[in-house]
């Protein structure tokens, strides 16, 4: 599976803002999709704080996000037709099927859709599928990238705890 794309930060300094939201977004949803990398299904899985949180749900989990913002948000289809859950913590919930491969296939695709479905609009331009009423894509990429940065460190921390054992 090729990576998510990156562009580093510091490349985008002088660029639009859109560029510069895109390259924090693909930074850490790279970061948030590798933090599996060189782990075993049984690590991934491993329960280390007293919340539905692993890592495998975190990757899990940021895919159910990029759905809400990008599909549900822009599309304005319901969570039942995309066929995500309800609620963001049963998105931390894992099936059996749930495989390190599986689940960083599913969120680089997710990725890759919501990039898609936001490609023709502006910063400005208004998504009307969320429940807070119409919000600017300027403030999705803001959420975005609070959301993506703060599941970073949680990752961080659960990867710092499986590899110090």
């Amino acid at each position: 599976m090729p990576s998510l794309p990156v562009t580093l930060s510091e490349e985008v300094i002088s660029q639009p803002a859109r560029a510069q939201f895109e390259a924090f977004l693909n930074e850490h949803r790279s970061a948030l999709n590798s933090c599996l990398d060189g782990l075993t299904e049984e690590q991934v899985r491993a329960s280390l704080v007293p919340s539905r949180t692993t890592l495998l749900g975190l990757v899990k989990h940021a895919t159910f996000v990029e759905k809400v913002w990008f599909d549900e948000a822009i599309t304005c289809r319901p969570r039942a037709d995309i066929g995500i859950p309800t609620t963001p913590d049963e998105s931390f919930i894992l099936d059996d099927d749930d495989t390190i491969a599986a689940i960083q296939r599913a969120h680089h695709d997710a990725c890759e859709a919501s990039r898609r479905a936001a490609s023709s609009l502006q910063l400005d331009d208004l998504v009307h599928g969320n429940r807070r009423g119409p919000l600017p894509l300027r403030w999705v990429y803001l959420h975005m990238l609070r959301e993506l940065a703060q599941h970073c460190g949680h990752a961080d921390i659960l990867r710092e705890q499986l590899l110090s054992d």
